[in-house]
């Protein structure tokens, strides 16, 4: 009984150190599958950080290397500033007409396109963060405005603006271009001095901060 005993206690030792033996095994070979997924990984996120960067630097140099389609009908005004006011606060009076520069308040605007005025002093400051400032007259036509719908996007605003002396004002820090429309319509010649006034201007304010997200209104 005593054999039969021992054996079987020798029996349960060998069973328990297999099964142990088993479980390092089944531990190690985890350990070198994760290792190897996290090297692949890895690999797999620096190819992917690499064509980000490339893709990237392409978008830049293309952004940065278009070639404006035509003649510079913009002025330049001198810079009045960078000044932050209270909403309502009053200012000197701006040099020019839409501004293009000076006191503004500590909220831009939200890009895009509108059909109901924003304040002068909101704009200025997407100008200082080299935005781009579309300014119609309401006076012009319905598809005027669904052609110039067509140029707001995320660095552009188009907004009407009745104190506009022109039915179109084209506004980047310290450049302004006005002109009025024939037969209140944007034609293809409009439209062309549009796209190369923002070719020229955009990305061109003293604030650069494209990709970093300010408090709009």
């Amino acid at each position: 009984m005593q054999d039969e005993s021992s054996n079987k206690n020798a029996y349960e030792a060998r069973k328990a150190s297999r099964e142990a033996e088993k479980a390092d095994m089944r531990q190690n070979a985890k350990r070198a599958e994760i290792k190897a997924t996290g090297a692949r990984g890895g690999k797999t996120v620096g190819w992917i950080a690499l064509v980000l960067i490339i893709f990237g630097g392409g978008i830049w140099v293309v952004e940065n290397t278009r070639e404006p389609l035509g003649d510079d009908y913009s002025q330049f005004y001198e810079s009045q500033g960078r000044t932050h006011i209270d909403v309502g606060e009053h200012h000197p009076e701006y040099s020019s007409n839409p501004p293009s520069s000076g006191w503004h308040y500590p909220s831009p605007a939200r890009t895009g396109f509108y059909d109901t005025p924003i304040p002068d002093e909101m704009l200025v400051h997407n100008l200082e963060h080299g935005e781009i400032w579309i300014a119609y007259h309401p006076r012009i036509s319905d598809t005027a405005k669904d052609t110039l719908r067509d140029f707001a996007d995320t660095y552009v605003v188009v907004a009407p603006r009745e104190s506009n002396d022109a039915d179109i004002a084209l506004v980047s820090w310290t450049r302004v271009d006005t002109f009025n429309l024939e037969e209140n319509e944007l034609h293809e010649t409009y439209q062309k001095r549009i796209e190369d006034f923002i070719r020229r201007y955009d990305n061109r304010g003293p604030e650069n901060l494209r990709g970093i997200q300010h408090n709009r209104l």
